[in-house]
């Protein structure tokens, strides 16, 4: 396959990989998704991602139908390699992408949650096991012998269950064996030091001679020096002094020695020149015979090396998205045909003491606490207070949504997800002009006409243009999405505006119940549905009162409590002394 048969790859990014790693290992590069390999190849990490989605999911790529649901996959993918254990599990997590099938969605949601439950099933000491395994694995840059030594390590360990049932398989006596000759011999059948103790010795003796052969001259002159007076005595001299230096035998030296010598100088470099290639040939020899056994080790436990590689990489993807799953307490959705409910759901984006809600639009089967929506409703219109987790609740939905799209479990209680062919999720902008108007437009709407399964996720529509067409905007965008038979969520202050809805539809309430004793904002984030919920701009307004120090700002305060109903501002404060009290 061509390089540049791939999406994003160029004939510049194409040339690059062709002359940093060659052809051939850039394509098994992008077919494993190895970020790592294509970053050191010279590709900025963020290029080598984007690639690597498309290259390995580009169908699933398509469901992500704005910047924003990009931006939540994003965070929802960096959140999760955060629990990697290996750089590599890491990569793959970040090019994980939503799959088409949900055979395939089913399938890694049974083995990241076998996952969690081994993890969780690990005591300290297990679970320390494991994390130093993969530790050295990552330190070796996880090559073929890190992997087989990583998979010893957890073979020791004892570690059972389906998550390491390919370890199951492995022999330990062959794989130990691999484990001496991974990484010693290379592709040129060189051999490392320290692996054979007599190839060693021989390396030594023949780089004592090189040495004295790169510096024949000065042994010439050290030889001389002993008072030699005839030839035949600086020939005795020099195979003695050679013998001393090194250590090749006597004998060795004098084999080796010129015999048709013009002079000393030719002598002693003749003679040194031979010896050397005498033991160059002794090495190379020896190493060839050592390369040769230490393949034959590999290759006797070939597929216990090829089972431990693939394991050890799977495992450690798997396990780090099993500790995702574990430290967010994240379950499995019921994957579904069509619509969108959720209990007990929170956003993973969210810290501290976080209210779960429960939601649902469209067909579901799932027993909410309270008062349940109608299965019916294709499009809800939430309504409410201004800090009311209106946003928040439209973004725990992307996140629910993307996370059982990619086979992955879900921030919820209980969930039920449908298969969505394209999730927009469009966030609330400030600017407020026609460009911006247009670009949204040309964003939300196409995805939308298609007819396929979509799922609109529309924040403050009203906030890129005036209220009162604003509400015929949203207005229209509801009848859309009713006729293409997708979902909607569409977050306004407008509810009041809106012509009649569909049948289809409904409108749900986000409501402020008062101020806490430190005058913050108290809501309650469950949304009641059928209910236009209210921004109740008392309760601020009674915020401001109450902090105001300075007597002009606070007439000011007062006049605004006058204009929005000066005894409910009274009252919200009495209720906030009351609990402060």
């Amino acid at each position: 396959m061509r390089l540049e048969d791939y999406w994003g790859v160029g004939p510049k990014t194409s040339e690059q990989l062709r002359e940093s790693m060659g052809i051939e290992r850039a394509v098994e590069a992008i077919e494993s998704a190895d970020i790592r390999a294509l970053a050191e190849a010279g590709l900025p990490r963020g290029r080598a991602v984007r690639i690597l989605r498309r290259a390995n999911g580009a169908t699933g790529i398509e469901t992500l139908g704005t910047r924003d649901t990009r931006e939540v996959y994003d965070e929802l993918l960096e959140l999760a390699s955060q629990h990697a254990l290996t750089a590599h599990a890491a990569d793959r997590i970040r090019v994980l992408t939503p799959l088409p099938d949900v055979e395939d969605r089913e399938e890694r949601l049974d083995r990241v949650l076998a996952a969690r439950d081994a993890w969780l099933g690990l005591d300290d000491e297990e679970r320390d096991a494991v994390r130093s395994a993969f530790a050295s694995y990552d330190e070796a840059d996880g090559s073929d012998r890190a992997a087989v030594e990583t998979a010893l390590e957890l073979r020791e360990a004892g570690l059972r269950g389906e998550t390491f049932e390919s370890l199951e398989v492995l022999d330990d006596d062959a794989l130990s064996a691999a484990a001496d000759a991974l990484g010693t011999v290379s592709e040129d059948g060189s051999v490392a030091t320290g692996v054979d103790d007599e190839l060693d010795r021989l390396r030594d003796r023949r780089d004592e001679v090189a040495a004295l052969q790169s510096s024949a001259l000065d042994v010439l002159e050290s030889v001389r020096e002993r008072g030699v007076r005839s030839f035949e005595e600086f020939r005795a001299a020099f195979v003695e002094y050679v013998a001393a230096e090194t250590d090749v035998p006597r004998g060795r030296v004098e084999a080796a020695v010129a015999e048709d010598a013009r002079d000393e100088a030719d002598f002693a470099a003749t003679s040194l020149r031979n010896l050397l290639a005498e033991l160059d040939e002794e090495v190379d020899e020896r190493e060839a015979t050592v390369a040769a056994d230490l393949r034959e080790s590999v290759e006797e436990a070939r597929r216990d090396v090829d089972v431990a590689v693939a394991a050890v990489s799977d495992i450690a993807f798997e396990i780090s998205l099993g500790r995702f799953a574990a430290a967010h307490e994240l379950t499995r959705p019921r994957l579904v045909d069509d619509g969108l409910a959720v209990a007990g759901a929170r956003n993973l984006t969210l810290s501290g003491d976080v209210q779960p809600v429960n939601y649902a639009v469209g067909a579901h089967e799932l027993n909410l606490a309270g008062e349940s929506p109608p299965s019916d409703d294709r499009v809800a219109v939430l309504t409410g207070a201004n800090s009311g987790g209106k946003t928040t609740l439209l973004e725990t939905l992307a996140q629910v949504v993307l996370l059982a799209a990619m086979g992955l479990p879900v921030p919820a209680e209980r969930a039920e997800v449908g298969g969505f062919d394209t999730v927009v999720f469009h966030r609330r902008h400030a600017s407020f002009n026609a460009g911006v108007l247009e670009s949204t437009l040309k964003s939300i709407v196409p995805p939308l006409s298609t007819g396929d399964r979509t799922l609109m996720l529309v924040d403050e529509f009203e906030a890129i243009t005036e209220p009162g067409r604003a509400a015929d905007l949203l207005n229209g965008l509801v009848d859309l999405t009713v006729d293409r038979g997708a979902l909607g969520v569409y977050v306004t202050h407008l509810a009041d505006d809106l012509s009649p809805l569909p049948p289809e539809a409904r409108i749900d309430g986000i409501f402020a119940e008062g101020l806490t004793e430190d005058l913050e904002l108290r809501v309650d984030y469950q949304p009641r549905f059928g209910t236009i919920g209210k921004s109740t701009p008392e309760f601020i307004v009674s915020r401001l009162v109450a902090n105001a120090r300075d007597p002009v700002e606070r007439q000011g305060f007062e006049a605004l409590a006058a204009a929005v109903g000066e005894e409910a501002v009274q009252r919200t404060l009495s209720d906030a002394a009351w609990s402060d009290g």
